[in-house]
């Protein structure tokens, strides 16, 4: 049986990558550790620097009083009783697999785009052009990952084709790239472009956005190195206008993200955003993550209108000043010229290629998204009732009057779930009270305020 153990724990030690005691390097990044007693490892370039400050007496032996820890590992903090200390934790980092292990998975892995798209229309309404450009840009993607992992054919390089989504609040932008990562089965990091900032001032690194991969793909480099990375609230790191004071926030982070858009090779921390002594580095190579950028752009439509704007002339054929005024597609028509002005620099607009736009959502298309996809919100709530064996019924009218109150609070399909929860909570609360009701009819007369919900008693 304590065979059995000692196996188990030396299979569990082979797997993950020994951490430098001192400058806490990972075996990939340091080299062979030297065991020490007390399973404590150390880097040869740490030994041989413990072996100079002894030889060249730039130790100072009296101090040894005050390190009362310096000889300790950390696997012993647990029996110690020490006040208001917090023990760091141990992070571990898996090992990479051998290289003539090959790909871990395959072409017939990755469904062709139409059987993406079709997935996609299971969970998405509307916004058919986007759905569709999004499955062939990742089908490609993941074709060319593959293709790198076939080295015989080097007279075609396939460059990378990162997207760039552009669309107003609450028209589906990050919500297709969830489903589209859990369609593919591959690890997806959700970062916030204005916690982004220069590197050496408040705020997150840029390495950052790859240390959430990371630690989505369980820390597992190689499967990280194959996820996706989507950038949200991209149009708030443009160039600020007529500013007097240093933009940390602006042209420079997207100065910084140049080298992780088109491929290269980080070290980022290990389970936290901060680079310190105590976190062990890992290396991850961004050639191979696909970057998906999206951002509302709320002024882009001005800057749109105002470029069409400028062929209007007088005559027969000119075109009229307000012809665009009250076009839903107005943003079909951006150009790479219409984003500079807005303050996106060309080098970032020039690494994010594939350029797909959003449009509102309309009354019609609200109804849709409250009952159509596969987990609508209004299926939602008939699953929540059921649990209480209660029947939840939506008139065609409510959904409507449910669309058009979202039309007016002009946040797309996050206004659904606000005025879902605002009119159910009085349903949730009194239903469960009898357990003789059966079923609960939602009209338009109970949203309009006008008089209750249907209630029908079982039997």
């Amino acid at each position: 049986m304590e065979e059995k153990d000692s196996n188990k724990n030396q299979h569990t030690e082979d797997e993950y990558e020994k951490i430098c005691y001192i400058c806490r390097r990972s075996e990939s990044k340091a080299g062979a550790m030297i065991q020490m007693p007390g399973n404590m490892c150390l880097c040869h370039d740490c030994m041989q620097k413990a072996f100079d400050a002894v030889t060249k007496g730039g130790m100072d032996f009296s101090q040894l009083q005050n390190m009362p820890y310096m000889n300790l590992n950390l696997s012993d903090f647990g029996n110690m009783k020490i006040p208001d200390t917090e023990i760091p934790q141990k992070k571990k980092i898996k090992k990479k697999a051998a290289e003539s292990s090959g790909p871990q998975f395959d072409l017939k892995d990755i469904p062709a785009p139409h059987k993406i798209k079709a997935s996609l229309d299971q969970y998405v309404v509307g916004q058919e052009r986007a759905k569709k450009v999004i499955s062939v840009a990742a089908y490609n993607h993941y074709k060319r990952v593959l293709h790198k992992a076939e080295p015989e054919d080097e007279e075609v390089r396939i460059e990378k084709s990162n997207i760039l989504m552009i669309g107003p609040t609450g028209s589906g932008k990050t919500y297709l790239v969830k489903t589209l990562a859990r369609l593919l089965d591959v690890p997806l990091a959700i970062a916030d472009a204005t916690a982004l900032t220069e590197a050496g001032y408040i705020g997150d690194d840029i390495e950052s956005v790859v240390s959430k991969l990371l630690a989505a793909a369980d820390n597992d480099v190689e499967k990280a190195e194959r996820g996706i990375i989507f950038i949200d609230e991209i149009d708030k790191i443009a160039k600020k206008k007529n500013t007097n004071t240093r933009d940390v926030s602006g042209e420079s982070v997207q100065q910084e993200l140049l080298k992780l858009l088109e491929g290269s090779v980080v070290e980022v921390p290990v389970g936290s955003n901060q680079k310190n002594a105590l976190t062990p580095m890992a290396t991850v190579n961004t050639d191979n993550i696909l970057f998906i950028c999206g951002g509302a752009f709320p002024d882009l439509e001005d800057i749109i209108k105002e470029r069409l704007n400028k062929t209007s002339s007088i005559g027969f054929q000119a075109e009229l000043k307000d012809r665009y005024d009250s076009d839903p597609n107005l943003l079909s028509y951006v150009t790479g010229k219409d984003l500079r002005t807005f303050g996106m620099i060309p080098e970032f607009l020039g690494r994010l290629p594939v350029v797909v736009t959003f449009g509102r959502l309309t009354e019609s298309m609200l109804v849709e998204v409250l009952s159509k996809p596969k987990n609508a919100i209004v299926k939602q709530y008939i699953k929540l009732l059921a649990l209480d064996e209660v029947r939840l019924v939506f008139e065609e009218e409510a959904l409507s009057w449910i669309a058009e109150e979202a039309l007016k609070r002009e946040t797309g399909a996050r206004a659904l779930r606000a005025i879902m929860e605002e009119f159910m909570l009085d349903i949730m609360f009194e239903v469960p009270k009898d357990p003789g009701i059966g079923t609960v009819v939602i009209t338009r007369d109970y949203l309009e305020k006008k008089g209750g919900p249907r209630i029908e008693m079982r039997g």
